[in-house]
């Protein structure tokens, strides 16, 4: 079982390098041009889905804001990128590839120049990003709890044994199954309004969403309870929105400095720190919180667990007291290291046989 699943590592790591080499080739290839690119039309790339183009049009409408010279007609054009992550729906994400799926399309678009910013949530995008490419923005951060909908129960204590959750997030699944070991944990993808159809159509008892998604969308309403960080930690990076752009790009940078909001940056940087510490594949179970707290520090808690919920390795509520940038990413390398370490090398090898969301 090991060997089988060491060699699909092997494969994944293999399709990351072949991809990252054709990236470095593209940016090479293309260097001036990035740094030359024109702001007569400044083109946004998102996915296509309602939340992705809710996101995008948020940034917008921020761009406009900040530069009253884009809102002029053609100043601004939103170009939909469908991604390998939304065409492929049946499968879970750890099966096709990884998180990288919901953000390579807009990579090579971004390097090929078909847009100037790339808008993600931050919680599908990979800690590397390919050479290139940097992420200088980050919006202020939504609500980063989940919640749970569920026409038979009103708290995740309520529902039944047995009941069948609907979930493609490891995370949710490992912290669901150490409160109830009995819950049926199933895949569940397609975009938020998809999901909770399928829940009405009882395909499901109860299914569980990022709040932050529900808000900006506007069907916060839909939500039966929101659960706390202590019932559910949420994923790394949740509820925040980040821009790519290309390196040199001066005039997307210009333009993403007035909107970038670097308390969220910061906490974000922190989580997506540990995450790589860990080694983090997209078949282990991953969480993290960090936030700057009511006296400056640095708040954080992690953890890492198997997808079963029968382990769960956790950092505990830790600070730092240096609320920077330089401090947060040092701060989530050295707490992903020695989680890694209080887990052991055998544990994250094991549990790579199960997605950080």
């Amino acid at each position: 079982m090991l060997a089988k699943h060491s060699q699909a590592n092997v494969k994944q790591v293999r399709r990351t390098a072949s991809h990252a080499r054709t990236t470095r080739r593209r940016y090479a290839a293309k260097t001036q041009a990035a740094a030359a690119v024109t702001t007569e039309t400044v083109k946004i790339g998102t996915r296509g889905s309602p939340l992705a183009m809710a996101q995008a049009y948020m940034t917008r409408d921020l761009l406009k804001g900040a530069f009253p010279e884009l809102k002029e007609d053609g100043r601004l054009e939103i170009i939909v990128i469908k991604t390998t992550g939304d065409k492929v729906l049946d499968q879970p994400l750890a099966d096709i590839g990884g998180k990288g799926l919901f953000t390579r399309e807009l990579d090579d678009a971004l390097l090929d120049g078909r847009i100037d910013i790339a808008v993600h949530s931050m919680k599908d995008v990979p800690t590397y990003l390919p050479e290139g490419m940097e992420l200088p923005c980050m919006l202020p951060r939504e609500d980063v709890r989940d919640v749970l909908i569920s026409n038979k129960a009103t708290t995740v204590a309520e529902l039944a044994d047995g009941a069948t959750i609907g979930s493609a997030s490891l995370r949710r699944q490992c912290q669901l199954l150490a409160q109830n070991s009995t819950l049926n944990v199933v895949n569940f993808r397609g975009n938020v309004q998809s999901r909770i159809r399928k829940l009405e159509e009882g395909q499901v008892d109860a299914t569980l969403l990022a709040l932050a998604g529900l808000k900006r969308l506007g069907l916060e309403d839909q939500a039966t309870a929101i659960l706390s960080i202590d019932e559910m930690l949420p994923a790394i990076a949740q509820g925040a929105i980040g821009m790519t752009t290309r390196t040199g790009d001066t005039s997307a940078l210009n333009l993403l400095a007035e909107l970038n909001h670097e308390e969220t940056r910061i906490g974000v940087t922190c989580e997506r720190a540990f995450l790589a510490a860990l080694d983090g594949s997209c078949r282990t179970p991953i969480a993290g919180h960090a936030y700057k707290g009511e006296d400056g520090s640095l708040k954080f808690r992690g953890l890492v667990a198997a997808p079963d919920g029968t382990k769960v390795y956790e950092t505990g509520d830790v600070s730092c007291p240096d609320f920077t940038f330089e401090a947060a990413k040092a701060f989530g390398t050295e707490q992903g290291s020695m989680l890694k370490e209080k887990a052991g090398e055998d544990f994250l090898q094991w549990s790579t046989s199960a997605a950080w969301d």
